[in-house]
């Protein structure tokens, strides 16, 4: 099987579309690379591929191998800096143009769902992330079962579910939740994303959409919360025109003053639009929120890991 090297796999969910889950996946797997881990993203959204736009290799293409496919790389190992390694492998590099319609019925998604876990080859991974459709789908259940079937004992960590705070989101994650307990699938914690609103001209954090819904969710189902995450101008900046986030002076998110934190940030050039992505993600706000984000994942992942 294709995920026979990778050591751990972790499932993103969400309840409903538009939460934001492919940016919670590309934000987990930057910041897992930047705490030194192989990381790997497994984009089985196939109505909705964005993994590649999310990453800035869209004009990537597939290569095949013998046995299979190689996922495309984003950026290769820095050992120096304790960066490890990001690939991504996403039905979005197969299509012709990036506006295609992907018109399958179920038995077709299914299909792939199950090539893409046999026929990608993984080199040495720590953690797969695979970025899911939202609900609980036939590819949901596909998926469910191919892993439950192929892979080791232990292998599957579990899964993450994406969130935000309006009740109509947290209703529909609720059968998310459900979903991963019939499946026999371990939550790993919730993220509450779009957790407020932070102004690229006074740094204020405003809750638009309210808060909270995610942390009560999970204490109502007693699983882990891993954090709230806030709207940043200065991320989607970043995605969508690769310029490196630049921020006023006393900039807090989750309560604290990040500005000395960003003043850290990796090699990205002076006009911040050169440089690999990793290295610009530093200088964005939330890679903050995601670096300690990551840090409870992984604890949790490992001490779990032989129960």
């Amino acid at each position: 099987m294709g995920i026979d090297k990778v050591k751990h796999v972790v499932l993103v969910l969400s309840g409903k579309g538009g939460v934001g889950k492919s940016s919670v996946t590309t934000q987990l797997a930057l910041s897992l690379t930047l705490s030194g881990h192989s990381v790997g993203i497994l984009d089985v959204d196939l109505t909705g591929p964005s993994i590649p736009r999310m990453l800035s290799i869209e004009d990537s293409k597939v290569t095949q191998v013998p046995g299979g496919w190689a996922p495309v790389p984003v950026h290769d190992a820095d050992p120096a800096r304790g960066i490890g390694s990001l690939h991504a492998m996403s039905l979005g590099f197969l299509l012709p143009k990036r506006g295609d319609a992907v018109v399958w019925r179920g038995p077709k998604e299914t299909a792939m769902i199950r090539q893409f876990l046999k026929d990608v080859l993984w080199d040495e991974t720590d953690y797969l992330l695979i970025d899911t459709p939202p609900g609980t789908s036939d590819e949901h259940i596909s998926l469910a079962e191919t892993l439950q079937s192929e892979a080791r004992p232990g292998q599957v960590a579990g899964a993450v579910v994406v969130t935000t705070p309006q009740a109509v989101s947290t209703s529909d994650v609720r059968k998310e939740l459900n979903f991963c307990f019939k499946t026999g699938i371990r939550v790993l914690g919730v993220v509450e994303n779009m957790s407020g609103f932070v102004c690229p001209h006074c740094s204020e954090c405003t809750d638009i959409f309210g808060s909270g819904g995610g942390r009560s969710m999970a204490d109502e189902f007693q699983v882990p919360f891993l954090g709230s995450v806030p709207m940043d101008a200065q991320f989607i900046a970043l995605l969508e025109e690769g310029r490196r986030p630049q921020y006023p002076v006393g900039t807090a998110v989750n309560g604290q003053d990040i500005s000395g934190v960003l003043e850290q940030g990796g090699d990205g050039d002076s006009d911040g639009e050169g440089g690999r992505l990793v290295d610009k993600y530093l200088h964005c706000s939330l890679s903050h929120v995601f670096r300690d984000m990551t840090a409870t994942l992984c604890e949790t992942v490992t001490r779990t890991e032989g129960t």
